[in-house]
């Protein structure tokens, strides 16, 4: 399983940045109010992040002190760092999709909808951080019988 790519997260972080930007767009368009997330997601996100850095924890450990692990756990926690990274990076762009929306309003945003999108973004960034950490516990160290097909022979 390949690692995540920054690449992969900015795209996805700037496609959801525009569809922020356009859900929050919409409503307004349609005489609706403006979203505002709850305050509990980025309480939320954070607490992803601590399940996930928990989750990959035995197999960083299992990896560093030669203790096995069973291969199915460690390709579960992998799995869900790799999801936790894209759905932070989507969680991310999203908010600051509606925080770009509210900022070039010519009527000044609430402070508590402005503060609730900057947690978002924070807990949200938070979790890519922790998912890419966890996704680096849970790579294997190379074997060094492995060699390469290209690689000359020792």
């Amino acid at each position: 399983m390949k690692r995540t790519s920054a690449g992969l997260l900015v795209v996805l972080a700037l496609l959801a940045t525009g569809a922020g930007f356009a859900f929050d767009h919409l409503l307004t368009v349609t005489g609706r109010a403006t979203f505002t997330p709850s305050g509990f997601l980025p309480v939320l996100l954070v607490l992803v992040a601590v399940a996930v850095l928990a989750l990959a924890w035995p197999v960083r450990r299992s990896t560093r002190g030669g203790r096995r692990i069973d291969p199915f756990r460690a390709l579960r926690a992998a799995t869900l760092a790799r999801a936790s990274g894209l759905l932070g990076a989507i969680m991310a762009g999203f908010g600051a999709g509606l925080l770009l929306f509210l900022a070039t309003r010519p009527v000044p945003a609430p402070v508590g909808s402005v503060v609730a999108m900057i947690a978002l973004i924070i807990g949200a960034a938070l979790l890519v951080g922790v998912a890419l950490i966890a996704e680096q516990f849970c790579t294997l160290p190379k074997d060094p019988d492995e060699r390469q097909p290209d690689e000359p022979a020792p």
